[in-house]
């Protein structure tokens, strides 16, 4: 084609749809505009407008929001897979992709008989390999990874669209960004953001944020200011389709040019800091990959003691969201950290604080006098702006503020029931703290739930300490709960520094909740910190983060150290036996042999790790994965030495069987009994708290109560944590 039929052609009217992420169509409306298309009109995810190719040649290098361009080529009805090859025939697609040249198909949407994206994809490929081959011309073929077109089918209300992607891949990304921190802001929404924050600014304006991570807002806010267009920092061309104008994207490229270089005279700053030392230098070099470096400056170090030496002129930050079980109540003090640095050093700013929960925007003890909604993937989310100034502080931040003109981070203030409730915690401490000691217990339980209304189970490994809220019944008010956890938790915190020197991040807080299924078993969404404790002659990994409980029942000391007193020359049957803990006692006891059951890969591991620490043969201590119902009614074996400990009740995916440990216990027991040599003993002892013992076995075995002596001083508050039985033959 000539270059003045192409220049023809990139002036004709084209309709085009142009994708975006949900929630940000009425900003792209108005880049839209601005780059001149007509007819624009907002949809969902996404802006219909028209324009030439000049005008896609725009967006594609200068929006900041947009994902993708769609030219459209053809609309019509589908019901079915015939109405859907039929519409996809309508388009010559010889006249946009030749035969050596690849293409994929991106399908979404479906009809009552369409119903999978995949079949949909494949009827329109089938509908286009057979056009080139009804021509006479050899089939083109499909690429998923590169393809040198996109074709993108979607059917909504039994209308199918169908259209190629002109620039060939999603514009949100510009390529700075190959490495990335946790939970990483698109840069569209980043973009959007600090659109609706009013930026950039005129002059020489700071643009801080305190919590960068991997710094995407402040080098898109740099961008922008910089008047740097994505299509620049991407630095990709156009796909190979055969009616692009070569020329018109030359301009495009030489305007982009010349806008970075008159954009260069910005003489404002950017600054951000963070307390993960990985996100600040991931941050840094996303940084230096942008081109934007020079401009901005990362600290590491955490909101309290972040320092600016230039007041900034806007905020802008998005915290933490509490996704894993148990953060929620560090991410809510991690906000009132944020409230109070914002008063202390960001006094005639702007702020703009994007969240999840709204709610906790109260936290920052600021009014906003704007709030927009938005989507951070599928996540709904809002941004809430700020006026940084005395009128607009709570009044009670106002005070404190009054009252403390220092830089000095405040000081823990506790309400009259977390007073009561740091009472309760040094009491224990000199009591319980004292007789762990003296008996040599590094583990121990330090409160259950004492005080009714600070219902927390809280237990010391060492140095670390772990924190459980019993979970709230649904009667209490969501907001009075989470203003009682965070009291709970800065009192455990205050008390910790006071009697043992122990830091805040040592302290690791969950909600308890009941399990179902397999949860118990899945991973939070941090890994937490493998550490070791010391228990008797035994070590033992124990992680206080990464699963509801840590790797180390501590109501089963007694236990552990029964069996390690009597299990010399044993043979040892350990049933559901968790990470191996009472396992390991035994084998250092003494024992002959073990066997140690579980349905738990994951458990099972963490036990040979347990088994490795103590050195611990595994050829005369088996690890056996099973249903553990299965293997007694498989099993041939006799044993000296039995420990039963069933979870209440489970339903496990790996296995049909559904355990409740009332209706099932005899049947255990039986089986047990069965394996249990002469003159063995079977320990049996589980945590239902209204568990009855059929009357049946008391009758057919010789069975001693021994919960009493099963529960030691630091459980003695809760007599029904567990109940425990020595079961021998008649």
């Amino acid at each position: 084609m000539s270059s003045q039929n192409k220049s023809a052609q990139s002036n004709s009217p084209l309709a085009l749809f142009v994708t975006c992420s949900k929630g940000l169509e009425p900003l792209l409306e108005d880049e839209l505009k601005q780059s001149g298309a007509t007819q624009v009109r907002q949809s969902v995810a996404g802006v219909h407008c028209a324009a030439n190719l000049a005008i896609a040649y725009h967006i594609i290098m200068f929006s900041r929001l947009c994902n993708r361009v769609i030219l459209l080529l053809a609309e019509g009805p589908v019901q079915d897979a015939d109405d859907l090859y039929q519409s996809a025939s309508v388009v010559d697609w010889t006249d946009h992709l030749d035969s050596l040249q690849t293409f994929a198909i991106s399908a979404a949407g479906s009809t009552e008989q369409l119903i999978h994206t995949q079949f949909i994809a494949q009827r329109i490929k089938d509908a286009i390999v057979d056009q080139f081959r009804s021509k006479g011309l050899e089939r083109p073929n499909v690429s998923r990874d590169e393809p040198d077109l996109l074709i993108h089918a979607v059917i909504k209300k039994e209308r199918l669209s169908l259209g190629i992607d002109l620039a060939g891949m999603s514009l949100h990304r510009r390529n700075y960004r190959t490495e990335q921190g946790e939970a990483p802001l698109k840069e569209t929404l980043a973009a959007a953001l600090l659109q609706r924050a009013g930026w950039p600014r005129e002059g020489a304006p700071t643009l801080c944020d305190p919590m960068c991570g991997s710094g995407t807002l402040l080098i898109e806010g740099v961008l922008m200011a910089l008047d740097i267009a994505p299509g620049l920092v991407r630095g990709n061309g156009l796909t190979p389709w055969p009616h692009h104008d070569p020329a018109a994207w030359e301009k495009t490229v030489a305007q982009a040019q010349a806008r970075k270089r008159a954009g260069a005279q910005w003489q404002g700053q950017a600054w951000g800091g963070d307390i993960d030392t990985r996100s600040i230098a991931i941050a840094g070099r996303n940084a230096q990959r942008a081109g934007v470096a020079d401009y901005i400056e990362f600290t590491n170090s955490p909101v309290s003691e972040y320092m600016l030496t230039k007041p900034p002129a806007l905020v802008i930050c998005n915290p933490p969201y509490a996704e894993r079980l148990g953060e929620q109540t560090e991410v809510e003090l991690l906000y009132g950290e944020l409230g109070k640095w914002l008063c202390n050093n960001a006094l005639g700013a702007d702020a703009a604080i994007f969240t999840a929960k709204p709610e906790w925007g109260k936290l920052l003890g600021i009014h906003s006098h704007k709030q927009y909604a938005l989507f951070n993937g599928a996540l709904p989310a809002k941004l809430l702006l700020m006026h940084i100034n005395e009128e607009r502080i709570y009044k009670k931040r106002s005070q404190s503020l009054a009252d403390n003109t220092s830089a000095e981070p405040a000081k823990i203030t506790l309400d009259a029931g977390a007073q009561m409730f740091a009472n309760r915690l040094r009491k224990n401490m000199r009591t319980l703290g004292k007789w762990a000691r003296q008996q040599g217990h590094e583990c121990f339980r330090l409160y259950d739930a004492d005080m009714p209304e600070y219902a927390f189970a809280i237990d010391c490994y060492g140095q670390r300490i772990h924190m459980q809220e019993y979970k709230a019944p649904a009667s209490i008010n969501e907001e009075d709960a989470a203003q009682r956890r965070r009291q709970a938790y800065q009192a455990l915190c205050l008390v910790m520094q006071e009697t043992r020197k122990i830091p805040t991040e040592h302290i690791s807080l969950k909600v308890r909740e009941k399990q179902k299924g397999r949860e118990q078993y899945r991973p939070n969404q941090s890994e937490g910190e493998d550490i070791l404790v010391t228990e008797g002659d035994a070590q033992f990994i124990v992680n206080l983060e990464r699963y509801l409980d840590t790797g180390l029942f501590l109501d089963h000391r007694p236990i552990r150290h029964w069996v390690s007193q009597h299990s010399a020359d044993c043979r040892f049957l350990n049933l559901y036996c968790y990470t191996g803990t009472v396992t390991v006692h035994a084998a250092l006891g003494g024992a002959a042999s073990s066997t140690s059951v579980d349905m738990s890969r994951t458990y099972l591991q963490w036990a040979q790790r347990n088994f490795t620490l103590n050195g611990i043969d595994s050829a005369q201590h088996e690890l056996v994965q099973s249903d553990c119902l299965s293997f007694l009614k498989d099993c041939q074996e006799q044993y000296d030495l039995i420990f039963l400990d069933p979870p209440t009740f489970s339903n496990s995916k790996s296995t049909e069987t559904v355990l409740d440990v009332q209706r099932d216990h005899q049947e255990l027991i039986d089986h047990c009994m069965r394996l249990l040599a002469p003159n063995g003993l079977l320990i049996f002892s589980n945590n239902h708290r209204r568990f009855r013992l059929d009357e049946e076995l008391i009758e057919r075995y010789r069975v001693q109560d021994c919960t009493p002596a099963s529960i030691d001083k630091d459980f003695a508050r809760n007599p029904k944590i567990h109940s425990t039985w020595f079961i021998r033959h008649p």
